[in-house]
């Protein structure tokens, strides 16, 4: 029986984390980042293991110009990349990847097969990448806003039904201008939280609440504001607060910060760690709470290494004694743009792009407690490797649904539902 996340003060927001996320268009279409003459890797992490409708890609975005914004300085060192041997490229035969952002149920599951099905909802949003897809507090409506094809960015807002399988349009008025590459949380009694993205040479570091009640609004950013970016990867914490780390802006510019939002007194807070190392600057990542609420990072992509599979936990964040600490460990193979989202005792990991630049349609899943990884074996045909898409959990129904995203020559609409057994 497949069980929802347990309700802890200050937890629940673990059943309802972003979708997706990390997003490639700032990191690699805007032409910021530079490309490196051999990939690289970590130095500071332990030893890593390394047919849908498909619409044509429309043109790049444009790339960004010089800004005033760069990151402020972090008083802990970076881990710098070293040699890596690039990733073999997916077989043709594809494998199953598995990503989850949410902590265990009272009594936990671990799936060992998973079974991917298509569906065929009513007309819905066109195709898309570098969106965010975020379910409601009760579970029952999932609210997709922003994104891309190519050059042409969307600042809509679409709610899907999630148990009439049907997608409507949201009107509204102010708002978020259009954008991709931003974050997205569900915030229990607030409501729908977007933070930072792109738009061609603009990058945002606003925070904007959506109450389905009520619209749109801006909230106030005092303290200690992350500089624009996009690219970034945010969760909600046990202690309620936002919790955002890493990501990119202008003039190629990455981070290796963490700062924390709070809605209480509605200002912003400097928490990157003065203690050990930071995992090295990068975007296109993912970041979730553990079972032991330990904040924890993973994978992307940074200066000259267009795919990163190292995997960090920060233990009692927020405290002058933590600090980064890298997993060791077999882990998944390298990469940036992954599809990820809680389900049971595991965070899922689907897809993404590779170190050799192919789009992987493997799932993988992270233990919520030992932060072990393993591979999903996936019976039947799963969606087409991609990067870009999001995958969100719907433990209503027993399922998770994966929607959009992009590979070499096209972008994505179509919606898929994933079950584990």
């Amino acid at each position: 029986m497949v069980t929802r996340p347990p309700t802890l003060t200050g937890m629940r927001f673990l059943a309802l984390l972003i979708s997706g996320v990390v997003l490639l268009a700032a990191c690699t279409s805007s032409g910021a980042s530079p490309q490196a003459t051999a990939p690289a890797s970590l130095a500071s992490p332990g030893p890593v293991s390394l047919a849908p409708s498909i619409a044509p890609s429309a043109p790049p975005a444009s790339t960004p110009g010089p800004g005033s914004a760069t990151p402020a300085a972090a008083s802990s060192p970076v881990a710098t990349p070293a040699a890596l041997s690039p990733v073999a490229t997916p077989p043709a035969t594809p494998l199953a990847t598995t990503i989850s952002s949410s902590p265990p149920s009272a009594e936990p599951e671990t799936p060992t097969t998973a079974t991917w099905t298509k569906l065929r909802p009513d007309a819905g949003p066109g195709p898309r990448e570098d969106h965010t897809w975020t379910v409601d507090e009760a579970g029952e409506v999932a609210y997709l806003f922003g994104g891309r094809m190519g050059g042409k960015l969307y600042g809509d807002l679409w709610a899907y039904d999630l148990a009439a399988d049907t997608w409507s349009t949201v009107p509204f008025t102010g708002g978020p201008s259009a954008r991709f590459g931003h974050e997205a949380v569900w915030v229990p009694g607030r409501g729908l939280l977007i933070f930072a993205g792109q738009a061609g040479s603009n990058f945002f570091n606003e925070l904007w609440l959506y109450d389905p009640g009520t619209g749109w609004r801006q909230l106030s950013d005092d303290g200690d504001a992350p500089a624009r970016r996009y690219g970034s990867c945010a969760a909600l914490g046990p202690d309620g607060r936002l919790w955002i780390s890493h990501g990119f802006t202008e003039d190629g510019v990455r981070f290796a910060d963490t700062r924390v939002y709070d809605f209480a007194s509605g200002a912003w807070a400097d928490e990157t760690p003065t203690n050990g190392r930071l995992p090295v600057e990068r975007c296109l990542h993912g970041c979730w709470f553990d079972a032991t609420g330990a904040f924890v990072l993973y994978a992307g992509q940074t200066t000259g290494v267009t795919a990163l599979g190292d995997l960090w936990s920060l233990a009692a964040p927020g405290d002058d004694a933590s600090a980064w600490r890298s997993i060791e460990g077999d882990l998944p193979p390298t990469r940036n743009l992954y599809a990820h989202a809680w389900w049971n005792s595991d965070r899922l990991v689907f897809g993404g792009k590779s170190q050799d630049g192919s789009y992987r349609d493997d799932l993988w899943a992270f233990d919520l407690v030992s932060l072990q990884s393993r591979l999903i074996r996936v019976t039947g045909a799963p969606p087409p490797g991609r990067a870009g898409a999001v995958l969100l959990a719907d433990p209503i129904r027993g399922r998770l649904l994966l929607f959009g995203g992009k590979r070499a020559g096209g972008t994505f609409e179509d919606l898929w539902q994933l079950t584990l057994a």
